[in-house]
């Protein structure tokens, strides 16, 4: 009966301790992607209009909740973007040796910083909306350079003008 349900595959690295001092690309998608975060407003006056984020009521309160991601000890929110149905962002872990900072009642993996990170802001997120609007899960990057860094953060600054040219990633 179990092999009629799909399988998922894994989604962290294996043996990887997202713990580890670095910086991470974080994408937290809603549930069935809905558009429930922001909207795209195109802002200018002509040829150089650009699209961006306009925040709903519910992506104010993500907005919040990531800002005060800064508060968790040894986390620093380099950068995001609120796209209509889900989140960029770069966490930076700083190194300590007690980063891990998850609950004890939780296995292993969800006690390093980033799955605490990203539990903790889903979280406060659901509480204060009423419903759970994420997805299960979310995907990671592991930034490895300063090349890798800035190929992301180009990627998340230029994440509304994708979507609003039907690149919906």
């Amino acid at each position: 009966m179990n092999d009629l349900l799909p399988q998922r595959k894994p989604t962290r690295l294996e043996n990887f301790d997202y713990s580890t001092a670095g910086a991470y690309f974080l994408t937290i998608c809603t549930k069935e992607r809905k558009p429930l975060l922001s909207t795209l407003e195109t802002v200018g006056d002509g040829a150089l209009d650009i699209p961006l984020p306009q925040l709903t009521a519910i992506g104010q309160i993500v907005e919040k909740y990531i800002r005060s991601t800064n508060c968790i000890k040894g986390v620093t929110v380099d950068r995001y973007v609120i796209m209509p149905d889900h989140i960029h962002m770069i966490v930076f872990v700083s190194p300590s040796e007690d980063n891990a900072s998850g609950t004890s009642r939780a296995p292993s993996p969800t006690n390093q910083a980033i799955p605490h990170v990203v539990s903790t802001l889903k979280r406060f997120c659901n509480r204060e909306i009423g419903c759970n609007v994420f997805q299960r899960s979310y995907n990671d990057h592991i930034i490895r350079d300063e090349e890798d860094y800035q190929t992301r953060c180009k990627y998340l600054e230029e994440n509304p003008l994708r979507w609003s040219n039907g690149d919906r990633e």
